[in-house]
């Protein structure tokens, strides 16, 4: 099934990227440029009566148009935003823009369709919410939110910072492609927040959290890079999870389904209590690329690990390091109370053919091929 997931989220809406890179635009094709000027927009080819604005607070409605639309945001503002309510896919390209909103997400897309966010070539851009949100009708869980799809594009920087939620959030699938530098920063929530799966094929990620128990990456279906150069670092301890009954610790990656890597670079260091460096509810896969998770924190009120999966960690290719000062470097959910270490030990990562190297440890497991 994730496969399948995979090839169908790959493929999806993929004529409208060469659109957002430049192709001449048509009669049906439509560039609204925004421009934020500190308290005030200025706004131009909005031909079809999209924009609204109050301030420096943008909003766009589409209604039921179908007509390709691509929002071209630029400038700066110390309080505005961008609200997108739409029923067709689009694009935003980012071209030098910085959006800070007092009470709520700097950008929130209301589309439920793919949302092409194209961060322009050698453009550095920030967006970054307040301590509080106002209550709204529609959703608000992070910095840059978006009920629907979002596939990153470009080769451009853009920093995103949660100070009320999460930094990046998103209901549906989010693909990270190109050369575009991310970084994601908060100390109230999730670095990224995203429910049907993650595909990070390349760029530059970068995600730090302090918040207790969140997580840099948290996602409610399968992960999976195959590209690119990422990194993660958490600092928060756990905290107390009434519903579950347990504490619930910070983790670098947090996934319900799979995690998947074959290639690219992914360092992950948490140093709070009970840290993890992936925390997978299914099975850890890990066939290529390069992968350090070192956790550094104590074990008071929850077990650090640097690789915890529920059903399996298989190694078959590639750099995989996984230490940690207590606790067990990986856990690849075999046993129970009544198992010895040894018998854990000799369970705990499943390596495949002959690597060059394999020292397997409780508090440290290197495997190179």
């Amino acid at each position: 099934m994730a496969a399948v997931l995979t090839i169908g989220c790959q493929n999806d809406d993929t004529d409208f990227s060469e659109y957002i890179n430049g192709t001449t635009p048509t009669t049906s094709n439509h560039i609204v440029n925004i421009v934020y000027n500190g308290t005030n927009v200025t706004v131009t080819g909005d031909t079809k009566g999209y924009v609204t604005t109050n301030g420096a607070d943008v909003t766009v409605n589409t209604g039921t148009d179908t007509d390709s639309l691509l929002l071209v945001l630029s400038g700066s503002t110390t309080n505005g935003s961008l609200l997108v309510y739409r029923e067709s896919k689009f694009g935003i390209q980012l071209n030098g823009v910085n959006i800070h909103h007092a009470n709520g997400p700097a950008i929130n897309n209301q589309c439920s369709k793919s949302l092409y966010l194209h961060v322009a070539d050698g453009t550095t851009n920030t967006l970054t919410d307040g301590t509080a949100y106002t209550e709204q009708e529609y959703d608000q869980k992070g910095a840059l939110f978006s009920e629907g799809q979002m596939i990153f594009l470009g080769t451009g920087s853009l920093s995103v910072t949660g100070n009320c939620k999460h930094a990046i959030a998103c209901d549906d699938y989010i693909i990270i492609d190109e050369n575009v530098k991310l970084q994601a920063t908060s100390s109230t929530g999730n670095g990224i927040k995203v429910n049907d799966g993650l595909w990070i094929n390349n760029g530059t990620l970068d995600i730090n959290v302090t918040a207790d128990g969140a997580r840099g990456i948290r996602c409610d279906n399968v992960v999976e890079i195959t590209g690119g150069t990422t990194t993660i670092t958490t600092s928060g301890d756990c905290v107390y999870d009434d519903d579950a009954d347990e504490y619930s610790s910070a983790a670098c990656i947090k996934c319900d389904l799979d995690f998947t890597m074959s290639g690219g670079t992914l360092t992950m260091t948490s140093s709070g209590d009970g840290g993890k460096g992936i925390n997978s509810s299914a099975k850890v896969l890990f066939s290529g690329g390069t992968l350090s998770a070192i956790t550094t924190g104590d074990n008071e009120d929850g077990k650090p690990k640097a690789i915890k999966a529920t059903t399996g960690i298989v190694v078959s290719g590639g750099s995989f390091t996984a230490k940690v000062d207590k606790s067990w470097a990986c856990d690849s959910g075999y046993g129970d109370d009544t198992t010895t270490d040894a018998e854990k030990l000799a369970n705990c990562v499943t390596v495949v053919g002959t690597p060059k190297t394999s020292n397997i440890n409780k508090k440290s497991v290197v495997i190179t091929y």
